[in-house]
């Protein structure tokens, strides 16, 4: 039968089993539009800003295991969308971005509202598109999916230009896998490789796990905690592995890195074999790479992705595959080699994590007068039972979030890893609650961040969702101001948020509730209130927190893991 472009894009959606899509309309994208009207296969959501839009598409995808969809329009859709686009390449997100483009005739022309979408996206996608022929449109919107969810996942990017979605042309529905000569990932792991890495296991003194963001990505948790309970190991996820190996486990001795907890950046300096899964060695997490070379120690690094291998740290035993194959090959491996050899007796080697642990790197002074933070954060976990979807934004409260709320289950922590963006912790929760109807969602945020994105407010309201915003508002740009007190000689250079609105009357004023707390006491009845009475409501939770509380333990730029601060005492 034969249509036009545009109807032929929505199809592709609807045979992708895409159920939401996030978007703002244009000029460009109009036919488009008017194709969405005429279908019921999938909802789309009007978001109040192009950025808002990726960021929820991509939170969609983080929370659900889908490709997330957005669409723009041309020139600044685009460019408003550019934000978006590159925190989901960054943290490896799986999605499909449809942009619309002037007429062909028109590209190069400096037409009305048009860039240079393919060259501006280029280094913040996995890959891009720019469709010429309407004939070119299904199988072009199938590879973008394709590519986006398979081997190391990522934003897809497809141009397609205003003509293009008039002209008529056949349909034909999809059959068959997609092979494509040029992009072909490896899935299962080289089995020598992996019986090298079982030897080094079972030979290792101190042995220790280093999960991140890929566990997530390949729904590894469960061969994950599998294997973990195989070696006896401590475990430490990173702050896109969180939920990797449950919070709660006695062998997740923390997160890594800037911020994580001074037994895991310990046991990750002193182990003489360090198994990574799905992790990148990135400069947040070891700090110093010389530093972190000086200890001897064994590597074995697992990754889809070949050139995240040695990128950073030199490894021994590289394993290139999708870490949830690796894992199971990696378990039952070790199940065959254990009966012939005993792995090496680990009660030292737990003496020495208890012996760190004892330091309790994450306490902190509570208060009666003012409210800590960190506090807040371990209510919000009493009061979800530990079960809620948590989004955050960047800064201070992303990492009292991480350190505090103690995740059981992946996919429940949304945030900003590699790009460390502000102001995607309301729209994240968007995304998050259209993939998940009916669940607890906590936004975890500044004062500074969520007015970044504060208009989707608005798109709160009309499509009834019901997120609980917690607001830690210390009146400063935290982490900024923190840096600055700790390098800068206190010299707090526009680090200050002055004429703060009244949140509680800005809620208000977008159909929802606001909620103001001062009191250490009105903390918990507060979020009692927000996630019992107002369930159905969303609810702005305006914390007033101490100003000067600063984020423990640090390791400084450039410094190695072991040289933390663990807190004001060691400035």
């Amino acid at each position: 039968m034969e249509t036009i472009g545009a109807d032929i894009v929505v199809r592709c959606l609807a045979d992708e089993g895409v159920e939401h899509v996030f978007g703002y309309p244009g000029g460009a994208v109009l036919y488009i539009y008017d194709a969405i009207f005429k279908q019921d296969k999938f909802q789309h959501i009007l978001v109040r800003h192009e950025q808002a839009a990726v960021h929820a598409a991509d939170a969609y995808s983080r929370a659900s295991q889908k490709v997330g969809v957005c669409i723009v329009t041309s020139g600044p859709g685009v460019t408003n969308a550019v934000t978006g686009i590159a925190t989901a390449y960054m943290d490896s997100i799986p999605m499909v971005i449809i942009s619309g483009q002037v007429p062909t005739a028109a590209i190069g022309e400096d037409a009305f509202q048009e860039c240079d979408t393919v060259g501006i996206t280029r280094p913040c996608v996995k890959h891009n598109f720019l469709v010429r022929d309407v004939k070119d449109l299904a199988e072009t919107m199938r590879r973008a999916f394709y590519i986006a969810r398979t081997g190391r996942p990522g934003p897809v990017l497809v141009d397609i230009p205003k003509d293009i979605t008039l002209q008529p042309c056949k349909y034909v529905a999809p059959k068959g896998e997609i092979a494509m000569r040029s992009y072909a990932p490896v899935n299962k792991g080289h089995q020598g490789q992996i019986k090298k890495a079982v030897q080094m296991l079972l030979a290792a003194e101190r042995p220790m796990i280093y999960a991140g963001g890929g566990v997530i990505l390949s729904d590894a948790a469960a061969e994950l905690r599998h294997l973990a309970g195989q070696l006896g190991a401590p475990c430490t996820n990173t702050l896109m592995g969180l939920g990797g190996l449950p919070g709660t486990d006695r062998q997740f001795v923390g997160m890594p890195g800037m911020h994580g907890t001074y037994e895991a950046n310990m046991a990750m300096q002193h182990c003489d074999v360090l198994l990574a899964v799905g992790a990148r060695f990135d400069d947040r997490v070891i700090g110093n790479p010389r530093h972190f070379a000086q200890n001897a120690r064994k590597i074995i690094h697992i990754d889809i992705d070949p050139s995240s291998i040695s990128k950073r740290v030199r490894v021994d035993v590289p394993i290139v595959g999708n870490v949830k194959d690796v894992l199971a090959d990696l378990s039952a491996q070790f199940d065959l080699a254990r009966a012939d050899a005993k792995p090496a007796p680990l009660d030292k080697w737990w003496q020495q994590i208890e012996t760190w642990r004892g330091k309790e790197c994450l306490k902190y002074a509570n208060s009666d007068e003012v409210i800590k933070p960190q506090y807040v954060v371990e209510k919000l976990w009493e009061v979800t039972g530990g079960d809620a979807f948590v989004t955050s934004d960047v800064g201070q409260h992303q990492m009292w979030a991480a350190q505090y709320y103690k995740f059981d289950k992946p996919r429940r922590w949304i945030n900003s890893g590699g790009l460390g963006t502000m102001g995607v912790g309301l729209p994240y929760a968007m995304g998050v609650q259209m993939a998940n109807p009916g669940a607890d969602i906590a936004v975890i945020t500044g004062e500074a961040s969520i007015q970044m994105n504060i208009q989707e407010l608005s798109t709160c309201h009309q499509y009834h969702l019901t997120p609980k915003i917690i607001c830690l508002n210390n009146r400063f740009l935290g982490m900024v101001r923190q840096w600055q007190q700790i390098d800068y000689g206190s010299r707090y250079s526009e680090s200050y948020m002055d004429s703060l609105p009244d949140f509680v009357k800005v809620a208000e004023a977008y159909g929802h509730v606001g909620l103001r707390i001062e009191r250490p006491a009105d903390v918990e009845p507060a979020l009692r209130e927000a996630f019992k009475k107002h369930k159905d409501r969303l609810v702005f939770l305006d914390f007033i927190t101490d100003r000067t509380e600063n984020v423990w333990p640090m390791v400084k730029a450039g410094r190695g893991l072991t040289e933390m601060l663990l807190g004001s005492e060691d400035l």
